[in-house]
């Protein structure tokens, strides 16, 4: 039994380690659109370029994380974890040093990679490592100092960019990597799980991971039309139906095709993709709107998007407990409908738009929305599932949520008629933009319909989440083994 007290130094020392961590992957998905304008004018980028700065990470990270937890339960939590945080250094180091858009993009694809090693093992470690009576303190310091760094990112992100540069958005994780692996290796106990046996479903992320890459190469190509676009998404819808028939035969599939005979996940995770798909590519344009359009620096940007994730940071643990009073039906309703509204509010940001009485009330309705459904969202997946399958279920819908945001980064400006050079003309941007918010409200409503059509209040002594002080945007806090069962 796990026996580290948090009270100890090397308790600290290990939630030191996990949040350092766990802060270099939520800073690669979320700090980067802030610089995406400054990019595509120091390279010369079109928009399908900013587009694969985005996507190229996510399209790895949501591709392999599900092996990423699988590698550390085999091979040692900490060892994978370690390497996941060198590869993410390295990968980082090659984004800064990026001589053009080509680079920059295969270099954002290896970061996803070591994204995929470290994320599920930052809360694998805690559960492992600390005494049964400190370990739900410890997640959550571990998830409110995560809420911190994603509230500071932008911010900080936006200093880098109007100052030295947006190479440093990148570069800023090699010190981090350079504090958090010495101090991993001399104070983090290794662990790992004794139940894992059988081998890697290797084929099947790989195919996971081919089929993502595919459809969101053919999205985003598809506007200049021609026959490669048409090419990629056949080729993509097929590497897709080779993925479930792999699952269905392997013996331990990465993704168990039979977790999904419970109608209660099946519609939870539908929830997900509707709602992550208009976040995902809510916060990839409204970055470029703030700049292109009404003319904020970078750093005015990123402070712009604060309130969003503050709200979730000091609110997502009350929305937990009230959905835990009155059940996840009406919260899985009523935010994504409230983030519809925060959406269509957008449409007021324009050329001359006051932060005050235009874009704050946004996203206050935005952020209140996504405090409303986030925590709910994550309970009523871990109880729709047996107590083994926890861990399982919450890795499959932190996936289905980020491959839900690199569609939308793909599909989004296809839908709303951006040309390769909207970004560099205001007007034709924030035109597109207005039609772009229609998109992504249109996604939340059939959220919303699907909840209240089919989530129900999940039986008495089921799972809620450990991660309630949540503040990222790419995706629901993911959880891992073991969790805390609902008190009755």
């Amino acid at each position: 039994m796990p026996d580290v007290r948090l009270a100890s130094p090397q308790g600290r020392w290990i939630l030191l380690t996990t949040v350092l961590g766990s802060s270099m992957a939520l800073l690669d998905s979320t700090v980067v659109n802030v610089a995406l304008p400054r990019i595509g004018r120091d390279l010369d980028a079109d928009m399908a370029a900013l587009q694969w700065t985005v996507n190229a990470y996510m399209v790895t990270l949501a591709g392999l994380i599900l092996l990423g937890g699988a590698l550390g339960d085999r091979f040692g939590r900490r060892k994978v974890f370690v390497v996941g945080v060198v590869w993410l250094a390295v990968a980082s180091l090659l984004c800064g040093i990026a001589p053009n858009e080509q680079v920059l993009i295969a270099a954002r694809a290896l970061q996803g990679v070591g994204g995929a090693l470290l994320t599920p093992g930052s809360l694998a470690l805690i559960q492992a490592s600390f005494h049964p009576d400190d370990r739900g303190r410890a997640v959550g310091l571990w998830s409110g100092f995560g809420g911190i760094g994603a509230a500071v990112g932008p911010f900080v992100g936006g200093w880098l960019v109007d100052g030295p540069g947006w190479r440093w958005v990148f570069l800023l994780n090699v010190p981090l990597a350079l504090l958090c692996v010495p101090v991993a290796l001399r104070h983090v106990p290794e662990s790992g799980d004794q139940r894992a046996h059988g081998r890697f479903d290797v084929l099947g992320a790989v195919l996971g991971a081919v089929a993502l890459a595919l459809v969101t190469y053919a999205l985003i190509e598809a506007g200049e039309g021609g026959a490669v676009a048409a090419v990629s998404a056949v080729a993509g819808v097929a590497a897709a139906v080779a993925f479930v028939v792999v699952e269905r035969r392997r013996a331990e599939p990465m993704m168990p095709p039979d977790i999904f005979a419970s109608r209660q996940f099946t519609a939870v995770n539908l929830v997900t993709l509707c709602v992550y798909a208009a976040l995902g590519g809510f916060f990839f344009l409204a970055a470029l709107q703030l700049q292109v359009v009404v003319g904020y620096s970078a750093l005015a940007a990123g402070t712009a998007l604060l309130p969003t994730t503050v709200l979730m940071l000091l609110l997502s643990a009350r929305s937990g407990e009230l959905a835990d009073r009155i059940g996840p039906r009406v919260p899985l309703t009523v935010g994504p409908l409230l983030c519809a509204a925060g959406m269509l509010l957008m449409l007021r940001v324009g050329p001359g738009a006051s932060y005050p009485a235009d874009v704050l009330p946004a996203l206050v309705v935005l952020g209140l929305g996504m405090v409303t459904l986030v925590a709910p969202l994550t309970a009523t997946v871990l109880g729709s599932v047996d107590v083994a399958r926890a861990g399982l279920a919450s890795g499959i819908n932190n996936a289905a949520a980020r491959a839900a945001g690199l569609v939308a980064v793909a599909a989004l400006p296809l839908l709303a008629g951006m040309g390769e050079e909207a970004y560099r003309t205001p007007g034709a941007f924030d035109a597109a933009f207005g039609k772009a918010m229609g998109w992504c409200a249109g996604a939340l409503v059939v959220g919303a319909l699907v909840a209240v059509a089919v989530v129900r209040r999940p039986p008495a002594g089921c799972k809620r989440p450990e991660c309630l002080r949540h503040g990222g945007v790419a995706a629901p806090p993911l959880e891992g083994e073991p969790v805390r069962k609902r008190l009755p």
